[in-house]
């Protein structure tokens, strides 16, 4: 049978010898429990009998009896039915006394052809067409006509069958119809049966039907087949086809087709062919006068081999691990193993390769068995990125192999793998010899180099990979060193590191100053001083302090290397020595530098002229002269630029909230020629006048705020005091009220909240009247100390 997706069958033939009866049995009938038979023959007898009972029907008739059947559920006591066919349709019904009683169903319209029974409904064939009659009305409900009368109905018999107890598929010449019996609305009954007949499906084959079986939605079909001979032009009998197709509303979609091989096919007829099935075993019978084929639906075994005989390997491996509970013949691994030599035979290493991780899995002797089958054939490259790493991890000289073949011819790729691969998969001294080897050829290879430091690092040997790294400049120099704690291994490379990556180099001495001092740092650049400031600069933006006895050093480090944070250097190092820096700083004519050494030195006449002499830059001049807020670096300046008209501008436009312009004004000479001298008196006059307005502003606020605090303060001092029994005096020390309430009594008490008996209270030896207290008096404390008297 051709391949046909899920919906498939199988072809088991079947041979069975011709043997010799002296009465052809005509047709056999089963009940759906399997227990009854019915039996007619061509002498005239009916046959009805179970199987595992000894109830028994015989009946014979004077003419040969082409069809029976038996009620579907014939095992049931008021079930026991069956129908015979020849010129009549009879129903047989065992009565009163076991007795079987006929009735005629139907007759009139030639003999009857085929008769299929399913629940409670009667399907049959005469030559008019096709009859369905409901057993529980005793109503006929329809009567399908066939298509091509043509067709001499003994020929081309009509095949009926059940798709379920409401379905009837009804296949005669090239012709199919699918009926479907309904109910009938009660309001369309009349005298019409409550059930009527639909046909659903409708489309003609290419061929003759010889027998009809449904196959879940679809249909198989059994197909009388002539065809026209190539040598004599004549037709003849083909082999016999068994489709499958999909049932479509005025077509039909052909899903597989194969021709059947049964003896003598070349003398049959349509009507010599029979289909037959068993429903509950997706069985169906292929019956001819000579052969029964045995037909059943494809499993997916049958699916796979299939497909294995298509090459559509990976088809079948998909199929086989969905069904890996249900297969029994195949196996996925020997699926597997076939797709991967497949894929050798046609080439594709790759991907054969990349199968390896899926179908071998954790196998290592299938692992190490495909590698030595990629070595045979010059592909370990195409395997060597699949292979296995962790669970499982195969023997050592399976990697060890790989590397040879990669390191012989590529490089980069031996490279990529020793980086990707964990150092315990092979023996790490051997391939390093090997590497070793290769580079006596070529010493300078920096693949290789770069491999033997990873190698040298896998077997923590990691000085020299060390030494490999800083050779080859390698970024992952510091990573090692961080990693595997290699401070004391770059005591003496810190020149090479310096020269690598200043930056990183630096960032790393600093960071692990416990580890390699910073003496011994600034040792081993003691001649490579440009980085060996390098290093002191980052130590110095750092700490200040922590460096401190190279702050000398670093005066002419700076001068030479980084004049730019020279200046920052010297303003924020408090344990450079001044004389030393300003001597640096005078030999080179740095002017900048030697103002700031000057002023710091407190020399700040000697480094303002500098700024005038050198610089000649007035505004500089003003301010520096601002920072030191000194009169006579003023008067200085004053004198300096008298004569120099540019520089009085600078002061004009500049001094006038610090010196009286007046002062310059009186000194400059009469006829001088002075640049923007107007916008200069100007500017003065706006500036005078800003401070008045400043003056005359803060003092209105001074007055408000004061006048507000006075009435916030007089406020506050006409307030209630509260004097009770837990107050003292604070000279006699008793309390302040008298333990008899109705004595009287005199209490002085000040704004302070320091309370007295009158009588207690020292006589004032001034001549105003108003009392202070003597405690805040005392304190020089201001006149919340007034009094507030209270007499009872």
């Amino acid at each position: 049978m051709a391949e046909a997706g899920e919906k498939e069958t199988r072809s088991n033939e079947e041979s069975t010898d011709e043997s010799e009866s002296p009465v052809k049995i005509n047709q056999i009938s089963l009940d759906e429990s399997g227990e009854h038979m019915g039996v007619c023959s061509e002498d005239g007898k009916v046959q009805v009998f179970g199987l595992y009972s000894a109830e028994e029907f015989h009946e014979t008739f004077d003419c040969p009896i082409k069809i029976v059947a038996v009620h579907p559920h014939f095992v049931r006591s008021h079930f026991k039915q069956f129908v015979t066919g020849g010129k009549k349709l009879l129903l047989y019904e065992r009565g009163w006394m076991n007795r079987w009683k006929p009735s005629v169903l139907h007759e009139g319209e030639g003999n009857i052809r085929n008769v299929k029974w399913r629940g409670h409904l009667i399907a049959w064939a005469n030559n008019m067409g096709v009859k369905i009659l409901d057993m529980v009305s005793k109503q006929r409900i329809t009567n399908v006509p066939r298509d091509d009368i043509s067709l001499r109905p003994d020929m081309y018999p009509c095949s009926l069958c059940w798709k379920d107890n409401l379905t009837l598929i009804i296949g005669w010449g090239n012709s199919v119809k699918i009926c479907s019996v309904k109910e009938r609305h009660a309001s369309e009954m009349r005298d019409l049966p409550n059930r009527y007949v639909e046909i659903v499906f409708q489309f003609d084959t290419e061929f003759y039907i010889s027998g009809l079986a449904p196959l879940c939605d679809q249909l198989v079909i059994l197909s009388y087949v002539k065809e026209i001979s190539e040598k004599t032009e004549v037709e003849c009998c083909a082999r016999p086809r068994l489709d499958i197709v999909q049932p479509l509303p005025e077509s039909c979609e052909e899903i597989s087709s194969d021709a059947l091989t049964v003896r003598g096919f070349q003398e049959n007829e349509c009507r010599d062919y029979h289909l037959e099935y068993s429903e509950g075993e997706s069985l169906f019978y292929i019956i001819s006068p000579r052969d029964v084929v045995v037909a059943k639906e494809r499993d997916q075994d049958d699916h796979i081999d299939w497909l294995l005989e298509k090459k559509k390997y990976e088809e079948a491996l998909m199929a086989a691990e969905i069904s890996q509970k249900t297969i029994k013949k195949h196996k996925i691994l020997d699926i597997g193993l076939a797709y991967i030599n497949h894929l050798v035979e046609k080439g594709e290493y790759d991907l054969a390769a990349r199968k390896c991780q899926k179908i071998l899995g954790k196998n290592t002797e299938l692992w190490e068995f495909e590698v030595y089958k990629f070595k045979e054939i010059g592909q370990l490259k195409a395997i060597s990125r699949y292979l296995p790493r962790r669970d499982p991890v195969l023997k050592p000289l399976i990697y060890e192999m790989v590397l040879h073949e990669f390191l012989e011819s590529d490089y980069e790729g031996f490279a990529t793998l020793i980086k990707e691969w964990p150092g315990d998969l092979y023996n790490n001294t051997i391939i390093v010899q090997a590497v070793v080897d290769h580079l006596k050829k070529d010493p300078q290879n920096r693949t290789l180099l770069r491999t033997l430091a990873e190698l040298y690092t896998y077997d923590q040997r990691y000085g020299r990979a060390l030494e490999i790294y800083l050779t080859l400049r390698h970024k992952d120099v510091f990573q090692l060193i961080h990693k595997h704690n290699l401070f004391s291994s770059i005591r003496d490379k810190i020149v090479l590191l310096m020269d690598f990556d200043s930056e990183k180099a630096v960032d790393m001495l600093l960071d692990n100053e416990d580890k390699i001092s910073i003496d011994r740092v600034v040792e081993e650049l003691e001649n490579r001083p440009e980085l060996q400031h390098v290093y002191l600069h980052k130590l110095f933006k750092r700490d200040h302090h922590k460096g401190q006895r190279y702050h000398e050093k670093q005066i002419s480090l700076y001068a030479e290397y980084d004049r730019p944070n020279l200046l920052p250097f010297l303003r924020d190092s408090t344990h450079c020595p001044l004389e030393k820096a300003l001597e640096i700083c005078q030999q080179r004519n740095f002017v900048e530098e030697t103002v700031y050494l000057l002023s710091r030195m407190g020399n700040s006449r000697s480094a303002l002229k500098m700024i005038m002499e050198e610089l000649h830059d007035v505004d500089k001049a003003i301010e520096f002269a601002k920072e030191q807020d000194d009169g006579e670096l003023w008067e200085d300046l004053i004198l300096y630029s008298i004569d120099k008209p540019p520089f009085i501008t600078g002061l004009l436009n500049n001094i006038g909230t610090h010196v009286d312009p007046i002062l310059l004004i009186h000194r400059i000479k009469e006829g001088m020629e002075i640049p923007n001298l107007r916008d200069s008196l100007v500017k003065i006059l706006q500036d005078y006048n800003l401070q008045i307005l400043l003056r005359e502003g803060c003092k209105k606020i001074l007055v408000a705020d004061s006048l507000s605090l006075l009435k916030k303060m007089h406020r506050t001092q006409m307030k209630g005091v509260l004097v009770d029994e837990e107050n003292i005096c604070e000279s006699c020390l008793s309390p302040i009220l008298p333990s008899d309430a109705s004595k009287s009594f005199s209490v002085v008490v000040f704004h302070c909240r320091h309370m007295f008996h009158r009588e207690c209270l020292p006589v004032s030896n001034t001549v105003s009247s108003v009392q202070f207290c003597n405690i805040c008096s005392a304190k020089h404390r201001g006149p919340g100390s007034a009094v507030l008297e209270m007499k009872k």
